[in-house]
């Protein structure tokens, strides 16, 4: 026979998931109700309004896509790719090589720049790309958690506005833990994730697009569904929607008050956003920026009071995010197996060309507090002594209670 479920109580400092506010783990276990009772609809609408506050946009469309962060950028893409469309990709980490892969499948033609991993780009370098290049999309990352760097998005958003390109931007990681400023950035489409800064479960997308995505998707839906002057359908390439399910149109008339059906909504999780997106705007969203920034350098002062090396450009680090260089002879995987097994702490490695050289630390949301940051100071010193690296022994913790006490 099967036993019950019963999992470990683990401090979760990865980049996602993260621990899941006990808020929200008790909205989940709210009474199920039908889709279209009017009690239900009035929760989407309340979602989708407090979406709008966090994204800090007065967009009409920002609902949450059924699904992983992934998804829901696999429905903005493909609601607005057609095949042949050149779409412009700034990669610099690994998540923009996931979207070059979706654009891809979708049939664009991609052109992309790259940049070393830890770094980013001067706007000025895009924007000189762009102007070149003559896309008809610019594809971003906000926030990369493979590297733990943050991009400047403001003039690279302002530029694709005078030129008339659509801005999509991968805010996965960043949406409720750092300024998104989708309307002050000209930001045309903007995905966010559950399972990080919102301290939500992972298995929903919240999504938000302006008109200018609107009129791309209703324009097209009129072409594919033989509602055009024949004359001008001979002009546009004309294909089938490859994807029902990620259909932005079907989409928009699910979360219109029209209602029509598309699919049944993951209701549970639904009540969870709803609950993380309540907690969001309840803390504020500045003092919510705040805190992360004050976790996040308490928990820098005692990596480098460890003795241990930040990865990446300082000027652009992610501030939930932070990258660790491996010191040389220690074998990464092992501590990160002792963090787990003996201190119930897990810790994230990478990914690509920085796989086994770095390590990540999360401190998003529910997690970002500071007992996780002092428990996984303690307890990294701690197990880094057990592998015979070198470390300024009982210096992080008191580091790092040094910027509470001083800070906080």
């Amino acid at each position: 026979m099967y036993k019950e479920l019963n999992t470990s109580v683990c401090t979760l400092m990865t980049p996602g998931p993260v621990e899941v506010e006990p808020r929200v783990l008790r909205a989940m276990c709210t009474p199920i109700l039908g889709q279209f009772d009017p009690e239900f609809t009035e929760i989407m609408n309340q979602t989708m309004e407090m979406l709008r506050r966090v994204f800090q946009t007065k967009n009409q469309w920002a609902f949450p896509i059924d699904g992983t962060s992934r998804a829901g950028i696999e429905a903005v893409l493909s609601s607005i790719i057609e095949p042949g469309d050149r779409v412009l990709i700034p990669v610099y980490g690994r998540f923009g090589h996931l979207l070059m892969e979706i654009a891809e499948r979708y049939g664009a033609d991609v052109a992309t720049i790259e940049t070393d991993w830890g770094q980013v780009f001067d706007p000025q370098v895009v924007i000189q790309e762009i102007r070149r290049v003559k896309p008809k999309i610019v594809a971003m990352v906000h926030g990369e958690t493979s590297t733990g760097c943050m991009q400047p998005l403001k003039e690279i958003g302002e530029a694709c506005r005078e030129l008339d390109i659509l801005f999509v931007v991968d805010a996965v990681a960043t949406i409720g833990g750092t300024a998104v400023e989708v309307d002050e950035w000209k930001i045309d489409a903007a995905i966010g994730g559950t399972q990080k800064c919102l301290s939500v479960p992972s298995g929903m997308a919240p999504i938000t697009f302006n008109s200018r995505i609107e009129a791309v998707v209703l324009e097209r839906k009129k072409v594919e569904r033989g509602l055009v002057d024949p004359s001008e359908q001979n002009k546009k390439q004309v294909r089938m929607i490859r994807s029902n399910y990620f259909d932005l149109a079907q989409l928009m008339d699910y979360w219109s008050p029209v209602r029509l059906n598309h699919h049944t909504e993951a209701t549970s999780m639904l009540y969870a956003l709803r609950e993380g997106l309540r907690i969001v705007l309840e803390e504020g969203l500045e003092a919510r920026f705040a805190r992360h920034k004050l976790h996040e350098k308490a928990l820098v002062r005692g990596i480098q009071a460890m003795g241990l090396k930040i990865y990446g450009d300082p000027h652009c680090k992610l501030p939930v995010v932070t990258s660790i260089t491996i010191p040389d002879g220690i074998d990464g995987e092992s501590v990160r197996r002792m963090l787990l097994q003996d201190f119930q702490i897990e810790i994230a490695s990478s990914f690509g060309p920085l796989k086994g050289k770095i390590w990540r630390i999360g401190s998003m949301g529910y997690s970002c507090r500071k007992k996780n940051v002092l428990h996984v100071l303690g307890a990294l010193e701690a197990v880094l002594i057990r592998h015979k690296a070198k470390v300024c022994a009982g210096e992080a913790v008191q580091a790092a209670l040094d910027v509470y006490q001083n800070e906080e």
